[in-house]
């Protein structure tokens, strides 16, 4: 199995907002970005959203 390609997500956010996000991803010994990927996954699936994989997307990568 390949390794996943990241994207980089460039946001603002209120300076409290990210300040819990910090303390939650500690507590769950999780980086803000591992919090914000699963904030985001479980928040698609209470919508009823799937999440397809990366190769359904954007191919296996292996034309590169």
């Amino acid at each position: 199995m390949a390794p996943k390609k990241t994207a980089t997500l460039n946001l603002r956010i209120d300076p409290v907002l990210k300040e819990v996000a910090r303390i939650a991803a500690e507590r769950e010994h999780r980086s803000v970005a591992n919090l914000v990927e699963v904030l985001i996954k479980r928040h698609c699936d209470e919508l009823g959203i799937s999440i397809p994989e990366q190769t359904e997307l954007f191919g296996d990568g292996q034309d590169e």
